[in-house]
């Protein structure tokens, strides 16, 4: 008889599960840590095309052990209950694991954005955003939505102006969402951020040596083939990064209409200019077009990249996947059950809740910034600069008058002398976030016989700090 295969929900719970059982946690706050505080349905009407249309939205809170909460809104007409408090208790895990101060929220509306034109859109997300807004559940300091799957920041900047027209008087409005346009409030590097995040959390792994070779890898980025599932904006991102500054090699890129494979490479622009221009990979010249994606998710590669929907690699294809390293740019791509037959194998996987943190790490920048009402690198810029010039130029005075001869490289004098602007920083900090959390978890996966994978250190690392946070409130 075939193993019933868990839901997202459920292999959320098994994972926890797994972690608290190698914890010293109190009954009562392992149950106060592992539940969502709350979920609230909202059913709202607008009319559309001459008729009133009824949606149902979700915006669950996990955690307040710190607040506000944080968590993105996702348009899918795959959206329920379930998924909601699912990813609201991952946002929860991964707040911690990257010490963003934030508890975990995730909202959803049961839509597709392809059904309805852009004004449509707009009537809707605005109605939407009011009647979270009202609850309280869009507020700066109280839940914090971002983009997730079917939004970015076209929403999120419709979100932010329905907020602000609800509280005039609120001078932090602004800071009610994250993921805005640059021009509205928002912060240079947030549209890469997870993506972002995904390279340098592979960059990080490669700068351990007994992790890579927990993998059967060895050497650095540098050639790995990887295989893309999802070229959206994480996936296009991660790839695209990887590519150009890491020297990987793309081998493979699954989409909706099928995969494309190429051993030599693809072009991971020109894929994204086709999919663009004609909605698929399929028809695309420059490799081998295959009608059924799972082949390409199955092929042999270095590194498997799942960048799109939970539940893509499970029990039906675990056995299956070749890649000896997985990393989760999605939310939940692996099931509990997959999990199980992967780790069984050797295969090393570096868990969602760290792998994507790049998007709330970037978005907390941006809180903040917001918060502050000033663009990171505004006071400090030009006097970073005028410090390095009085460096400079005592290096050229002394070269002159003891005729040394010696120069200064031909491009080190105009790098040196610029100022970190605020995507560098934002970079910088996201860069340092990552860094720092894979070295918690990879400490603990080496430290503790009992823990066997990086995802049970994350969950590890991650419950211990909420729990400190519920202990220091009294609970």
């Amino acid at each position: 008889m075939k193993p019933t295969e868990p839901s997202f929900r459920e292999s959320v719970d098994i994972m926890f599960n797994r972690a608290v059982a190698l914890m010293d946690l109190s009954p009562g706050l392992e149950e106060k840590i592992r539940v969502c505080n709350a979920t609230y349905t909202v059913r709202f009407g607008v009319r559309l095309r001459g008729k009133i249309e009824t949606f149902t939205g979700y915006r669950s809170v996990h955690s307040e052990h710190m607040e506000p909460v944080k968590g993105g809104i996702r348009f899918a007409t795959s959206v329920s209950q379930n998924e909601v408090e699912a990813l609201a208790a991952l946002m929860t895990y991964k707040c911690a694991l990257v010490e963003t101060p934030f508890g975990g929220s995730k909202g959803g509306l049961c839509i597709d954005p392809r059904d309805w034109e852009e004004h449509e859109m707009e009537q809707i997300t605005r109605r939407f955003a009011y009647e979270l807004a009202k609850r309280d559940l869009i507020n700066p300091s109280q839940n914090v939505p971002a983009p997730d799957m079917g939004t970015g920041e076209r929403e999120m900047a419709w979100i932010a102006d329905q907020y602000r027209r609800m509280n005039t008087t609120d001078i932090n409005a602004n800071a009610c969402v994250t993921g805005k346009p640059a021009n509205a409030g928002g912060i240079q590097g947030r549209v890469e951020a997870t993506g972002r995040g995904v390279q340098y959390a592979l960059r990080e792994f490669f700068r351990h040596p007994r992790d890579v070779a927990a993998a059967n890898l060895s050497g650095t980025l540098e050639g790995k083939r990887v295989v893309v599932q999802g070229l959206g904006n994480v996936g296009y991102h991660a790839a695209k990064f990887l590519q150009e500054e890491d020297g990987a090699k793309v081998t493979g890129i699954i989409e909706r209409d099928g995969a494309l494979h190429d051993e030599a490479g693809l072009d991971v622009e020109a894929v994204k200019a086709w999919i663009g221009k004609h909605g698929g990979v399929a028809g695309f010249p420059d490799a081998t077009h295959h009608a059924d994606g799972a082949t390409v998710l199955e092929a042999e590669c270095d590194i498997l990249i799942p960048a799109a929907l939970e539940g893509v690699i499970h029990l039906g294809n675990a056995e299956r996947i070749r890649a000896p390293l997985i990393i989760e740019a999605a939310n939940g791509p692996v099931t509990a059950g997959a999990d199980e037959v992967l780790r069984a194998r050797g295969t090393v996987i570096i868990p969602d809740m760290y792998a994507n943190a790049g998007g709330v790490t970037v978005s907390y920048f941006e809180w903040v910034k917001n918060l502050s009402h000033i663009r990171f690198g505004r006071m400090q810029r030009r006097q970073e600069e005028a410090r390095h010039l009085l460096i400079v130029s005592e290096l050229e005075r002394l070269s002159r008058d003891t005729g040394t001869g010696w120069e200064l490289s031909p491009d080190f004098k105009d790098r040196y002398l610029r100022g970190a602007d605020e995507l560098e920083l934002v970079r910088s900090g996201l860069d340092d976030t990552m860094r720092i959390a894979y070295q918690s978890m990879s400490q603990v996966w080496h430290e503790r016989a009992d823990v066997q994978d990086l995802r049970t250190a994350a969950y590890l690392v991650a419950i211990d700090r909420v729990a400190k946070s519920y202990k220091a409130k009294g609970l």
